[in-house]
């Protein structure tokens, strides 16, 4: 057995949701639940079939997005794990969904950071053991960082 460090490389400015399924049937799922979430989002999304001719299926709206979902399943290679890569909406618009989504079992992360998957590989073949999602933290915020977080949730909607 063998752990491996597998780099997440993406878009700048996209975001990415990576995680694990169950069935062939998800790709379609996923599609239909990112079409319908967020009028204008660009997506792709990318699904490692864990058995029979064992092909990385894939769909999206989006040519960039697609071959760079595709990109992140081929390097992570796990089986039933899918990747979704996103720009013109973010995760927060779509998690809930895409968690509720049938064949969803797992999500990893989902994120705009630099993220790593720590992927186990064996004999039979390939898992993720989970990822490493940004930088650790420096130090704890004070007043101002606090006041700073605060009016940034405001500034872009999230906050009244």
């Amino acid at each position: 057995m063998e752990t491996k460090s597998v780099p997440i490389r993406f878009p700048e400015g996209a975001n990415i949701i990576l995680g694990q399924s169950h069935f062939i049937k998800t790709v379609e799922d996923l599609y239909e639940i990112l079409i319908s979430s967020v009028p204008g989002m660009k997506f792709g999304v990318a699904f490692c079939e864990a058995s029979g001719p064992c092909l990385i299926r894939f769909d999206g709206n989006d040519e960039e997005l697609k071959a760079a979902a595709v990109k992140i399943a081929s390097d992570v290679g796990a089986g039933h794990s899918f990747a979704i890569v996103m720009t013109d909406g973010f995760p927060i618009n779509v998690l809930n969904a895409v968690k509720a989504c049938p064949e969803v079992c797992r999500v990893y992360c989902a994120t705009a950071n630099a993220v790593e998957a720590i992927v186990v590989e064996t004999g039979q073949g390939r898992g993720i053991l989970g990822v490493v999602d940004g930088e650790s933290p420096r130090g704890v915020e004070n007043e101002d960082d606090i006041k700073a977080r605060r009016d940034f949730l405001r500034t872009i909607g999230y906050k009244r």
